[in-house]
């Protein structure tokens, strides 16, 4: 920390959140208002320069008397890094540092150390709220004694656009319907659940459990090789083909048939595939009375179990309501509101798109991604500013709850994703999510929603835990995007970083895993997690609050 520029004056404590002499606070025996003379005395002159919508360029001179401290600091950084005969570490005199090392590099490391902290002054100073890192040139060095430092920092930035009131806003959606379809396909789910599989003599066909030894080759070469894998004739989680190429074959016979490879370095390339067929199982399904009722639910007769069922489509139904609700208020709003978007931020979100799928060179599928990421960008911009303007506040309870809300989707343990999340500094990220949620769902709540038929719909009827469900089975896809999700491109001020995405990987299900039956946590189990994640988030602030100190 430099000194005060004013004989006398002392700190009082030391600032832990900005770096800067003012905010130390500093006290004089007789000068009462030191601090404010010292504000004014040290406080670098910048100045902003509007280059777009989205763009500014700061202007920013450091006198030779603000630098100073940092030149004193820059030569007891060098005289501790160096070995001149004569003198001991430490201990080399300035003069000797200019004429060994010349005076740019103490400059450069004196400006090195300075930057972070004149540039963060001058956004604050400006209100200027910067999206990713700024270009910086240096205009002026402090080459000579009594020189100053210039430089100019231009960085796109959060565009100001003015929000109206959305309770104007009229949506309709679909009516609720009871959908028989609906109700025994959830039956038969819960059926395949409770399923054994029994090996059968015949020719396998769509929906059998197989288990084959597969060996591809192209080019005459071994590409891969493998034994017993399990396959479910029908579900598509392999090669191209594969479905019917099993079709009408028994157990024992070698079938032959060509498809493209789905991975490695030769990914995309045809292939001769050769599978042997092991076995052939179906699943039998149980009995639908009151035993498998008693079995698979905490029902005693069929026909609850039925009628739960049934309360289950009707709220799943609700569920979608409201999601075509939300993203049908989301449109509009982005229709109502003019909001510019960096065209830097999306393309490099588009070309890390595009360079991680190896497709940089489609155009057609650039288009495509360059228009779902401006998109995406405007709607994390507006929900980001009506956060700002309702001044809406994430409590941990919230967070918390999200958190393992986003667990689950990755199959993850929630205490594990805290700590990862935290690791990669993204803990804030998430707070912002929230938010975002908060404030989409707050407009939701003033919003007229009516049904086709005429009918008001009140989205509060929706069950939560309904919309949990239906996002961790979202997450399966990774093509299924969520409109309230962040976007990665879009850095917040506090963090320039974004996070790598989670990798799916295609699984292929035993057949043995239809024996098993998915577990529901108990109230105890769920309770534990819960306070898992707040121990896991307390950690987190306790470190945080343990680095400030330091």
């Amino acid at each position: 920390m430099s000194g005060c520029p004013v004989a006398g004056a002392r700190p009082r404590g030391v600032c832990r959140e900005v770096r800067c002499v003012a905010a130390v606070g500093w006290v004089h025996p007789q000068i009462p208002n030191i601090n404010d003379q010292i504000l004014e005395c040290r406080r670098v002159k910048s100045a902003v320069e509007t280059l777009s919508p989205t763009r500014v360029k700061l202007s920013v001179e450091v006198t030779s008397t603000e630098l100073q401290p940092r030149m004193d600091a820059a030569y007891k950084t060098i005289a501790q890094q160096v070995n001149i005969p004569g003198f001991r570490r430490g201990k080399v005199p300035n003069r000797i540092i200019d004429q060994r090392f010349g005076r740019g590099a103490v400059v450069q490391e004196a400006v090195n150390d300075a930057m972070g902290e004149y540039y963060a002054q001058a956004l604050a100073e400006h209100n200027v709220k910067p999206l990713g890192q700024p270009e910086v040139n240096m205009t002026e060095l402090p080459l000579e004694d009594g020189q100053e430092l210039k430089f100019e920092a231009e960085v796109d930035v959060v565009p100001e656009f003015e929000l109206p009131d959305f309770s104007t806003i009229t949506v309709e959606v679909d009516p609720v319907t009871a959908d028989e379809d609906d109700v025994q396909t959830r039956l038969d789910n819960l059926r395949a659940r409770f399923g054994t599989l029994v090996g059968v003599d015949r020719a396998a066909q769509d929906g059998d459990f197989t288990s084959v030894d597969i060996t591809a080759t192209a080019g005459g070469e071994e590409v891969d090789t493998a034994e017993g894998i399990s396959y479910e004739i029908g579900s598509g989680t392999m090669l191209a083909g594969m479905d019917e190429a099993l079709i009408g074959h028994t157990a024992g016979e070698t079938i032959e048939f060509t498809a493209p490879l789905a991975g490695g370095d030769k990914a995309g390339q045809d292939a001769d595939i050769t599978l042997v067929l092991q076995s052939v199982k179906e699943r039998q399904l149980p009995d639908a009375d009151d035993d498998f009722a008693q079995l698979a639910s905490e029902f005693d007769t069929f026909e609850e179990l039925m009628e739960d069922l049934r309360k289950q489509s009707e709220q799943g139904a609700k569920f979608e309501q409201g999601v075509q609700a939300r993203d049908k208020v989301l449109e509009q709003m982005l229709e109502i509101v003019e909001i510019p978007v960096p065209d830097s931020v999306v393309e490099a979100e588009v070309h890390s798109h595009l360079e991680n799928e190896g497709r940089l060179e489609d155009d057609v599928h650039r288009a495509e991604v360059t228009e779902s990421t401006t998109k995406a960008v405007r709607t994390q911009l507006l929900l980001d500013a009506l956060v700002e303007r309702d001044e809406i506040e994430v409590g941990q309870n919230e967070l918390v709850e999200y958190l393992i809300m986003t667990a689950q989707q990755y199959g993850m343990n929630p205490n594990e994703f805290a700590q990862q999340l935290d690791n990669q500094n993204q803990v804030p990220g998430m707070v912002a999510e929230v938010g975002r949620r908060k404030a989409l769902a707050a407009v939701l709540e003033s919003v007229t929603v009516k049904d086709t038929d005429g009918n008001v719909v009140d989205l509060n009827e929706i069950d939560p835990g309904d919309e949990d469900e239906e996002s961790a089975g979202a997450g399966d896809s990774a093509d299924s995007v969520d409109p309230v999700d962040s976007v990665d491109s879009v850095d917040s001020p506090d963090s320039v970083d974004s996070v790598d995405s989670v990798d799916s990987v295609d699984s292929v299900d035993s057949p043995d895993s239809v024996d098993s039956v998915d577990s529901v946590d108990s109230p105890d189990e769920e309770a534990d997690e819960v306070s898992d994640v707040e121990a896991a988030l307390a950690d987190v602030e306790a470190a945080d609050e343990a680095s400030e100190k330091a």
